[in-house]
């Protein structure tokens, strides 16, 4: 069970630094507002809310020069971000709570 937590947390790790990754490009931001129909100042509102941090991982992935430059800008590996979101709530369809 602890190893669930501190990939979950190891998840929400990565995520939040590509929430900070995307609100810091001027490109981006707006772009990821747009998709998801989120006000840019209800972000932090909505960063509370299940499934937005995967949500962002979503967003870096889908669009490769965008995983590779974040990849480069924080030292994360492109596959731990594929691998952070399968962590999160709702990262997947397949992803339930272990009892």
């Amino acid at each position: 069970m602890a190893n669930a937590a501190s990939m979950r947390e190891e998840a929400e790790t990565i995520a939040v630094k590509a929430l900070g990754f995307v609100a810091a490009d001027p490109e981006l931001l707006p772009r990821f507002l747009a998709i998801t129909g989120i006000e840019a100042n209800s972000v932090r509102k909505a960063a509370a809310e299940p499934g937005f941090l995967a949500g962002v991982l979503q967003f870096i992935l889908a669009h490769e020069p965008t995983l590779l430059r974040f990849a480069e800008e924080t030292g994360t590996p492109p596959a731990a971000v594929g691998k952070a979101l399968r962590a999160l709530p709702l990262g997947n369809d397949d992803h339930e709570r272990s009892t």
